[in-house]
């Protein structure tokens, strides 16, 4: 593993320092979301190691912010933003062709356009 890898926190973003344990498997702490991810596996600490190898060469912050473009979205109506998720999905009722993505704020009916390949 890279020295001084960094890995984004799944719930905030924030860049992350990555950890060993006494067994050497990866783990980050995000102590402003209280978030713990431990890598257990041989694979998974493969391919985690990958990924840092990737972000120490690709700037963190460039990786996240071409993340956001795409899968985060602010609806249009209360200017809520938010990732995107299958549940959320509005298709259109006459050809099924994916719409945009509600709004999960409570009592928004606002819908947000996605913009495939932005």
């Amino acid at each position: 593993m890279n020295d001084n890898g960094k890995f984004p926190c799944p719930v905030c973003t924030r860049p992350l320092e990555a950890q060993m344990t006494k067994k050497d498997k990866p783990y980050v702490i995000c102590d402003p979301c209280g978030v713990q991810v431990f890598v257990r596996g041989p694979d998974g600490i493969h391919e985690f190691n990958r990924l840092l190898r990737a972000t120490n060469n690709e700037s963190l912050r460039a990786r996240m912010s071409h993340m956001e473009r795409q899968y985060r979205l602010t609806c249009p109506e209360c200017g809520n933003k938010f990732w995107i998720a299958p549940k959320l999905i509005k298709t259109s009722v006459f050809d099924g062709s994916v719409k945009g993505f509600r709004c999960p704020e409570r009592g928004c009916g606002g819908i947000a356009l996605w913009e495939e390949g932005k």
